[in-house]
């Protein structure tokens, strides 16, 4: 056994047979990242008043179409109540006139009619339309603020919840709320309004059988407000259980590969078929307490209407009725209670849309944990002749997860303005929790980052992505071109600077080479191209935002040993005059930086550069030495 081998601690001995056809050692891979989410039924918290609140933002910019609409519905309604009062008119009035040949009543009565319900029919055609306009109108703002508001939540939102979560709000949610807007909400206002209409009539027309008639409000009430508790308890568990179906759905989809390379079809198919069959479930006692609902108030309303004709009969029979009364208080009783299925309908779609409503509120509510500054401060100009970086502190910072874990002690940390700084460190010794300080994906516990002085959190955000770029191990493409997807870095570049990007970072000939070359497509996720060949590109968009601060955590690491040599080469050139922090787990990276940190449970226990460290007995040399001798 060498020396080197024998100074070096059993992990670090297997770091160097991770890749031994690089016949280079990496440095421990670091996975500091926020806890996972602590159970997978964990749901965004809602907000007291959170769902109202948003409803009222969104029909605000529509009050004066909503009281049209209301408006129109109101006068359909009465249009349409007027029939029953025809036929009675017609029974004790026109049908007596006919034997005196007199057919005023009965063409009065049938013209009323047919003027009725063309008025009725014109203004519900009127009504739907103007209804549909604003569902729509409604529907396209929930989906933009919630895609807005996605892209705005800060990282460790993403990183508590799944990614299915938000598709769910965006999608079967949206969708949810879209069937009661286009069919629930007409329903209801018809219900009522009918209802109201007909109660005053059956009043006035014989106050004793109106009385006996409305009392039969009573139980149905009762029957309806123990559905609707019912049904809100099973609707909130439906919307949770279908945004975990496609959670389990969209988490499996998106990890395909190791799903089939390590043979998980068959536990993720349980998996998925538990939180299908909770989503099953969770629908099946809503339909059974919609049935439950609907049979109990179809046998009162028969029991009612059966008592009423019964005793309305009677009435007719003394004298004290006429039967044309009678005949329209049977038509407006089966209006009254015909509508019952409709109300079960309508709670049906209610109560699963309002559980949707509260997941989207929540959503909307949830407040960023990086906001914006009240009142955002510029960074201070530069002279023109002056470097491009900046200088960046670490003012007494610390760094806890929300769950207490602290991941950085209290620590300072100075980098003067164009020093490339490379960190180095075992897993989970905070390197890429540091680099997510200083791109302000996260906000320290304690003290502050400063750029040039100014603190990251008295900086808009868009000129501090201008003035800090991150170029990470995930490589992402979006779909679209190659020029569109370096152009990310700068919208308004030229072509010409963007090819001149990829030229700089060694990707152009590659990239010339593809079918399209520059306009090739590099499809979802870049797949049209290898791992190596995304992360050029990534590059190559990073330099062409021009930051004045670089951030590369593990950016090398999907580059083979030729594409990794062309990389650093231009690295050198770039990376003059900016600040750079490198998080390294590959030693030969090391090498392009001006200093280099090790870190070790979140303190900085060695700091240098490379040529001090190496020559110094810490564990970096240990590694340099290892690498050295593992190249021989």
């Amino acid at each position: 056994m060498s020396v080197a081998e024998t100074d070096l601690t059993e992990t670090e001995q297997g770091e160097l047979l991770e890749e031994p056809h690089r016949r280079e050692p990496r440095l421990p891979q670091e996975e500091d990242r926020a806890p996972a989410p602590s159970g997978e039924s964990e749901d965004i918290p809602v907000p007291p008043g959170a769902p109202r609140a948003l409803l009222r933002s969104l029909l605000g910019p529509h009050k004066a179409r909503v009281v049209l609409a209301m408006l129109m519905i109101t006068v359909q309604q009465a249009a349409l109540q007027v029939g029953p009062l025809l036929v009675s008119y017609a029974i004790d009035r026109g049908i007596p006139a006919l034997r005196a040949h007199d057919w005023g009543p009965l063409v009065a009565v049938t013209a009323g009619y047919l003027g009725c319900a063309a008025v009725a029919t014109l203004l519900q055609r009127s009504f739907i339309r103007l209804s549909g306009v604003i569902n729509q109108a409604i529907l396209l703002e929930m989906r933009r603020r919630i895609f807005r508001h996605a892209q705005a939540l800060s990282l460790d939102f993403h990183e508590r919840y799944t990614s299915g979560r938000i598709i769910s709000r965006a999608t079967s949610d949206v969708d949810t709320v879209r069937e009661l807007l286009n069919e629930g909400l007409q329903e209801l206002l018809s219900v009522i309004l009918s209802v109201l209409y007909i109660a005053v009539l059956l009043v006035v027309m014989d106050w004793r059988l109106g009385l006996a008639s409305l009392a039969s409000v009573v139980p149905i009430y009762v029957f309806t407000r123990g559905y609707r508790r019912r049904s809100q308890i099973v609707y909130r568990r439906s919307r949770t259980a279908v945004a975990q179906v496609i959670v389990r759905f969209t988490e499996t989809m998106n990890g395909i590969r190791p799903v089939q390379a390590f043979r998980r079809e068959a536990a993720n198919e349980e998996a998925f078929s538990v939180s299908n069959g909770e989503y099953t479930d969770a629908n099946a006692q809503g339909l059974l307490s919609m049935a439950q609902f609907v049979a109990s108030s179809r046998a009162t309303a028969n029991i009612w209407i059966t008592g009423v004709v019964v005793w309305g009969a009677v009435l007719v029979t003394q004298g004290s009725l006429e039967l044309g009364v009678l005949a329209a208080f049977v038509l407006y009783l089966r209006r009254l209670f015909d509508p019952v299925d409709q109300v079960a309908m309508f709670l049906n779609s209610y109560q699963s849309a309002s559980a949707a409503l509260e997941k989207i509120a929540g959503l909307l509510a949830h407040e960023p944990s990086v906001p914006e500054p009240g009142e955002p401060v510029a960074l201070p100009a530069k002279p023109e002749d002056a470097i491009p970086g900046r200088a960046v502190d670490f003012d007494g910072v610390a760094f806890s997860y929300r769950t207490g874990k602290q991941v950085l002690p209290r620590f300072d940390l100075r980098i003067p303005a164009g020093q490339s700084v490379a960190v180095v460190g075992a897993t989970g010794a905070g390197k890429s929790t540091l680099a997510k300080l200083l791109a302000r994906f996260y906000d320290p516990t304690e003290g502050r980052v400063t750029l040039d002085g100014v603190d990251l959190r008295e900086l808009a955000t868009p000129e501090l992505r201008r003035g800090v770029v991150m170029v990470t191990q995930e490589s992402f493409l979006f779909s679209g071109t190659v020029a569109e997807n370096i152009a990310i870095g700068r919208p308004e570049a030229t072509r010409e600077e963007v090819e001149e990007a990829a030229r700089a970072i060694g990707a152009y000939d590659f990239i010339a080479a593809l079918p399209e070359g520059f306009d090739t497509d590099v499809r979802k996720r870049g797949g049209r191209i290898s791992a190596g060949q995304r992360q050029l590109v990534a590059f190559a968009r990073a330099l062409l935002a021009d930051p004045a601060v670089l951030i590369l955590d593990e950016a090398t690491s999907s580059l083979d040993v030729p594409g990794e040599q062309a990389v650093q080469r231009a690295m050198a050139t770039v990376l003059a005059g900016r600040t750079a922090v490198i998080i390294a787990h590959r030693l030969s990276t090391v090498e392009i930086a001006d200093r280099v940190l090790v870190m070790d449970q979140g303190h900085v226990v060695e700091d240098g550069t490379p040529a001090d460290l190496i020559g110094g007995t810490g564990r970096f040399a240990r590694l340099h030495a290892a690498w050295r001798d593992s190249l021989v």
